[in-house]
């Protein structure tokens, strides 16, 4: 059992490696571009939508951008009511790294560290870069693979049977695994990857994969909360309107998780794929019901937090 359990957190660590080291080599190559790219969106919402989308899908971390964005915001260079667009955006875009995952890669893990090690012992900084990409990316793949195979040894242990039972028969117990895990290991696409990997091994249903990955959406605000502490009003603002935006969105989509799987079942045959678009279509609906009333949605985060803004 221990060894198991140490497996599954090396696998869980490699994973976070992995995306940390490829946002890294993308960081050293577009970091400033893309804080320019934010400090931009500012003179209408659909540009701020779009800019979160690009920003997060290139840097395939929503905490990162969001980390970006309070920060400038509690520096006066972006507003509060600007800053819920990216909100919007940024929701989108880390969509991307499991549209990808649902596809069966790791024949490229070897091609990728053959090409990408050697690359990280250059002195070229755009090389460099490049190799903490490919690097990183082939660190994901292998999480991948190693929590696909240990879903059967892990639910041959008693606790986590009982716990995909549950989240089998509970959408609600599902919810709040996603919910916790993603708040403690940071990720949203660590969790709802791994939820995948149980459902590729028929273990985990759709209706439980959507719950714990609706969840995971809303522990993941747990980073910007934290980057907003100490800062300004509007800071703390921005924090909170990434909270709310997933709040309403389960509060939308969890009593239908049925009606949605169904339809999702129409799109893939392949559960790690039904996730992800499932995943997509949320994020997608969430945004555009949102982006035609940001400005009602603003006052509306202000008036429940009691900070009104001059």
């Amino acid at each position: 059992m221990n060894q198991i359990l140490s497996l599954f957190a090396i696998y869980i660590a490699l994973f976070l490696f992995g995306m940390t080291v490829m946002r890294q080599g993308l960081l050293h190559l577009q970091g400033d571009r893309m804080k320019d790219w934010l400090h931009k969106a500012v003179d209408h919402p659909l540009k701020s939508l779009s800019i979160g989308i690009v920003v997060t899908a290139l840097l395939q971390s929503s905490s990162a951008v969001m980390v970006m964005t309070v920060g400038l915001v509690a520096t006066g260079y972006l507003s509060f009511r600007h800053s819920i667009g990216i909100i919007l955006g940024v929701n989108i875009g880390t969509i991307a790294t499991l549209e990808i995952l649902a596809f069966d890669l790791t024949w490229l893990i070897f091609p990728l560290l053959i090409i990408g090690v050697p690359l990280l012992m250059t002195k070229s900084h755009l090389l460099f870069s490049i190799g903490c990409f490919l690097f990183g990316f082939s660190s994901i793949i292998i999480a991948m693979h190693g929590f696909e195979t240990l879903t059967y040894p892990l639910s041959s242990l008693t606790l986590v049977y009982d716990w995909i039972l549950s989240t089998n028969e509970h959408n609600i117990v599902a919810l709040t695994a996603g919910i916790i895990i993603s708040a403690l290991i940071q990720s949203s696409s660590a969790v709802t990857a791994i939820a995948m990997s149980f459902m590729n091994e028929n273990l985990l249903i759709l209706p439980a994969g959507i719950s714990i990955m609706l969840g995971a959406n809303l522990g993941t605000c747990v980073t910007a909360w934290l980057a907003s502490i100490g800062g300004s009003k509007e800071s703390k603002l921005t924090a909170y309107a990434h909270i709310w935006v997933n709040v309403f969105g389960i509060l939308l989509f969890i009593p239908f998780v049925q009606l949605f799987s169904y339809y999702i079942e129409t799109l893939s045959s392949i559960p790690s794929q039904q996730l992800a678009h499932a995943a997509l279509i949320f994020n997608v609906v969430c945004s555009l019901l949102f982006l035609p009333i940001i400005q009602y949605f603003a006052k509306f985060i202000q008036w429940v937090h009691k900070t009104p803004i001059e």
